[in-house]
């Protein structure tokens, strides 16, 4: 039934934060928590919508409405999310397993989520779960990068970019890596790809992308990507004053 499957597709949509990925803490993103609350309410509408079409039943649709209550950021609702994900997975569902490390994320309960991930990673990879071995994955590194321990995430890093080279998230946490490390030419090159693959998109990365520009002393990049992210966001904090008037002052310089 496609009209089943794009209640599923539009229900994810819903509830996909703007870093990509629920529980990811390290990069910043652009958020907007009543745009965030307006997406949960149409969730809970679509799950309905589902429950009446038969659905209320399926592995998937409860797997599903559990995400819904974890992207409610409602302790109680997230910890009511975790237990029915954890009697789902049996230790061996990962589109259930990664809900709870996510929730448990959300949180605050890291190490449980390191724990939940790593029998993740114990999980041969296949196509079907490809999305969510991807955001195991991503949360791992994050979680490796806010513990400082970056030589780790690396390698998590290229296996995503292994089966998707066009994950902007990863691209993202490279380049933060790297801008960490003071290597803005490299920060940039990594910053560049999430930017191309985000369609220009999320400013952020674009100010992430102009500032490591302007510290590896291209100015004129720095200048084109800034005005790029203010034609489409004309308000966005700071990125005039950081990155625009300083890579100009630079060039008369």
């Amino acid at each position: 039934d496609w009209g089943v499957c794009v209640l599923y597709a539009i229900v994810e949509i819903c509830i996909t934060p703007a870093s990509g990925h629920m529980g990811g803490e390290v990069v910043e993103t652009t958020s907007n928590s009543e745009a965030t609350a307006m997406g949960v309410r149409t969730a809970e509408k679509l799950l309905a919508e589902l429950a009446e079409r038969g659905e209320a039943t399926a592995k998937k649709y409860a797997i599903l409405r559990n995400y819904v209550l974890l992207a409610s950021n409602n302790k109680s609702n997230m910890e009511r999310a975790i237990n029915d994900l954890s009697a789902i997975s049996k230790d061996t569902d990962v589109s259930a397993l990664l809900g709870m490390a996510r929730g448990y994320m959300l949180l605050k309960q890291g190490p449980k989520a390191r724990a939940v991930l790593k029998k993740i990673a114990d999980t041969p990879w296949n196509m079907a779960l490809a999305e969510d071995f991807e955001g195991a994955w991503l949360l791992m590194a994050d979680i490796h990068i806010e513990g400082g321990k970056a030589d780790l995430a690396q390698p998590v890093l290229k296996q995503v970019l292994l089966h998707n080279k066009s994950c902007a998230r990863a691209w993202e946490y490279m380049g933060y890596i790297m801008e960490k490390e003071q290597s803005y030419q490299s920060a940039a090159e990594y910053y560049e790809h999430a930017w191309a693959y985000c369609n220009q998109s999320d400013p952020a990365i674009g100010y992430k992308l102009s500032f490591n520009y302007l510290r590896a002393k291209r100015s004129v990049e720095a200048i084109d990507v800034a005005q790029t992210v203010l034609k489409a966001n004309p308000e966005y904090p700071r990125i005039r004053k950081d990155i625009l008037d300083r890579a100009r002052a630079s060039l008369r310089s």
